[in-house]
């Protein structure tokens, strides 16, 4: 029932063209699961955010980011929902080649070494070591609870976003990235 439910959702997200201008009631009615959560805009909204800093303490910005599909997620060492998904982000992260980044941002008080053991200990390979120590990103952003992810379309324009952990490594969830990848 499971591989049914998987091939229908896989097969309907190959429907849609283009998630910022498709039926947006379709393709969240192919969400199941904890992907329900996830809430696509009608219309791609700017984003309009200050900088950030990469491990080196250099400034970083969403424009780096420019003509790529990016997953920007917020997360904090105090979370334990944000630990937990971590290692998810990181499979999707390299299972999905090509133009599509996620970007891992931890917010507020994280101390490098702290987040460095982090990475160590969970075998995070693939993924950033970005920091919002201010919550100035995530702020702007709108971000209000951790975790928060938002989709960011290649043009910089803001396509959905979550709030709380999701399995990002499912099939599930790879399908979904790939048609809004494929339908940009």
């Amino acid at each position: 029932m499971r591989l049914l439910r998987f091939l229908v959702l896989y097969a309907g997200l190959g429907l849609v063209s283009n998630p910022a201008t498709a039926d947006v009631g379709q393709l969240m009615s192919l969400a199941q699961g904890d992907l329900a959560k996830i809430r696509f805009h009608m219309d791609p909204r700017p984003v309009e955010a200050p900088s950030f800093q990469d491990a080196n303490g250099k400034a970083v910005s969403l424009d780096d980011y420019r003509g790529k599909y990016v997953l920007l997620n917020f997360w904090a060492l105090w979370c334990a929902p944000c630990r937990e998904e971590m290692p998810a982000l990181d499979r999707l992260d390299a299972a999905i080649p090509g133009n599509f980044e996620v970007v891992t941002v931890a917010t507020g008080r994280n101390s490098k070494q702290a987040v460095d053991k982090f990475f160590s200990e969970k075998n995070l390979t693939n993924l950033p070591k970005l920091y919002d120590k201010s919550f100035a990103l995530a702020q702007a952003m709108g971000v209000l609870g951790l975790p928060g992810s938002v989709f960011i379309g290649p043009d910089g324009k803001e396509v959905a976003r979550v709030q709380g952990e999701l399995v990002w490594d499912s099939p599930q969830a790879q399908a979904l990235v790939r048609a809004w990848m494929a339908g940009s």
